[in-house]
């Protein structure tokens, strides 16, 4: 049994600190939402690294907003839904698609520089979008120079505070009400941190698998501290594994962008055949789950650990400053991408489900929202569509300020304490347990599942389950323990969805079933497992 909290501690014996709102972790979604915010609130913004660590620092590709005159929200809705394999609400793509662009505007005022060309936005296109409308920033670095331009603003905001090396170890609650969290600070001192809202944008759970293009602060923190606090947790057996991440000896999964099949790159097996056209009309720039799965369908009919990526046909002055960061960083490793086929693979890289919650962030727990990769708003449905991501981000971060201004003033002492009897830690290192985490969900839960190998995935992670009743008190061990439900979840969760659709393969069920399955599975910790079917618009 996962406890509701991972430490023991008394709330009245704790330093306390109050806030209007209290953001937990950076990207995107915690930066855009704590500038927002601070217009109107003293904002608390807590990172268990630095402003500049997140998923967000490595997005290449852009953001996705209609900007051209030649495409219309129209489009982009039905490119959203067409990716998220029937499992998106109509409602959430429709708020996106809508006010995207409005939030990209914002993103401009609060100094995001993005690409021009001739004096407009230079647009390009990615895998399952019909149109040009993804927005870049020097070439491919385009989630850097978000990141740099509002951790910049973040900075100078005299209504903003940072807790860098903080880590939020779990939230608290009474009544079905967040009143806030325990933060523990570098020198290993807990506090109790009341705000009136609390917001989630801690990011994806990409080191759940041995191989990512994620960087290692993606431990699923923000599902598993929800979770435990009771609320809803939504559509996490759908897990998208980017199709090109650079798979070289000595060389880490680096994400290879969508963006350079955009502009023309093909994909090659090992013996030099293009073999996209075997798998769907619209090649290279099919959705990321049908690439991804080919892929791996030609991996295994060539017994080979990787396919090529082929850009040669580029100039090397075109790649050079179209695609200026991938270039350096794959000639580091003796790879030209304008003259040589560069060895790719697929990598973990977008858990499409998360914390649930209503069209303005808001989870089943009151005064608590969720923004960005840890949310799950309804947006990618089984299989996001590419560089919708940060748009998502954006828009829904703007309207979590509807809601917390709505918000009355917190009024509640909570006297909340947790005491157990707990265990000295175990002796096995958790490097050591968490890469055997790594080598399950990979194994078991990966690009293609079937029962039997999640059954046993499933019941190896539950061997695990001493860790919760082990005396824990640092930020190695908070993670493990958070990896270890977030794989728990998305195991049972993929075991459960006994179909095939975007992000979740089964080979014992290969094809989507509508009639059975068109629904979403929920995790409760207090109610168990329950189903929602999707509403027809």
């Amino acid at each position: 049994m996962i406890p509701r909290y991972l430490v023991d501690f008394d709330i009245s014996k704790l330093p306390q600190v109050h806030t209007d709102v209290m953001v937990i972790g950076a990207g995107i979604a915690g930066l855009f939402t704590a500038i927002k915010a601070s217009e109107k609130y003293s904002v608390l913004m807590v990172t268990k690294k630095s402003l500049l660590d997140s998923n967000t620092r490595y997005a290449q590709g852009g953001i996705a907003a209609v900007i051209a005159d030649d495409d219309s929200p129209d489009y982009h809705l039905h490119d959203t839904l067409v990716a998220g394999a029937g499992l998106c609400s109509h409602e959430a793509v429709d708020v996106l698609v809508h006010e995207g662009p409005a939030g990209v505007r914002d993103l401009i005022k609060m100094g995001t520089q993005f690409d021009l060309e001739d004096g407009a936005f230079a647009l390009t296109r990615e895998g399952a979008h019909s149109h040009r409308r993804i927005l870049h920033a020097h070439g491919d670095a385009t989630g850097a120079e978000i990141v740099r331009s509002l951790s910049e603003k973040t900075k100078l905001d005299p209504n903003i505070e940072v807790w860098d090396d903080h880590f939020v170890i779990d939230l608290i609650t009474e009544n079905g009400e967040c009143l806030g969290a325990l933060v523990q600070k570098p020198s290993g001192q807990k506090v109790f941190v009341k705000a009136n809202a609390t917001i989630l944008c801690t990011g994806g759970a990409g080191q759940l698998f041995r191989y990512t293009t994620n960087p290692d602060i993606a431990t699923g923190d923000g599902i598993a501290i929800a979770y435990r606090a009771g609320a809803l947790i939504q559509d996490v057996e759908f897990i998208q594994f980017h199709p090109t991440a650079l798979c070289y000896p000595g060389a880490p999964r680096f994400l290879i962008s969508e963006a350079v099949r955009g502009e023309g790159a093909i994909l090659r097996n090992i013996t030099g055949e293009r073999f996209m056209e075997k798998y769907h009309p619209q090649l290279e720039l099919a959705p990321r789950d049908v690439v991804a799965r080919a892929i791996v369908n030609e991996m295994e009919l060539t017994r080979s650990t990787f396919v090529y990526i082929d850009f040669t046909h580029e100039s090397e002055e075109t790649v050079k400053h179209r695609f200026p960061t991938i270039y350096e960083f794959c000639l580091n490793y003796g790879l030209d991408l304008s003259s040589d086929w560069v060895p790719v693979a697929p990598a973990a890289h977008y858990m499409m489900g998360g914390v649930k919650t209503d069209l303005y962030g808001e989870t089943k727990v009151a005064r608590l929202f969720a923004c960005g990769e840890v949310s799950s708003t309804g947006v990618h449905g089984a299989n996001r569509l590419a560089s919708n991501s940060l748009s998502e981000a954006i828009v829904f971060g703007r309207r979590i300020l509807e809601r917390i201004d709505q918000l009355s003033p917190l009024t509640a002492n909570p006297s909340v304490q947790q005491v157990t009897s707990r265990n000295e830690h175990a002796k096995q290192p958790i490097v050591e347990k968490k890469l055997k985490l790594q080598k399950i969900m990979l194994r078991y839960a990966g690009l293609k599942r079937e029962a039997k190998g999640l059954e046993k995935g499933y019941e190896e992670l539950r061997r695990q389950l001493s860790i919760f009743e082990s005396c824990l008190n640092k930020r190695e061990d908070y993670e493990f323990a958070n990896m270890l439900t977030c794989a728990l979840l998305t195991t049972e969760a993929a075991l459960i969805r006994k179909e095939s659709r975007g992000g979740h393969y089964r080979d014992d069920f290969p094809e989507k079933d509508d009639l059975n399955w068109r629904k979403h599975t929920i995790f409760s910790r207090e109610d168990g497992i329950t189903e929602e079917k999707i509403d027809d618009v």
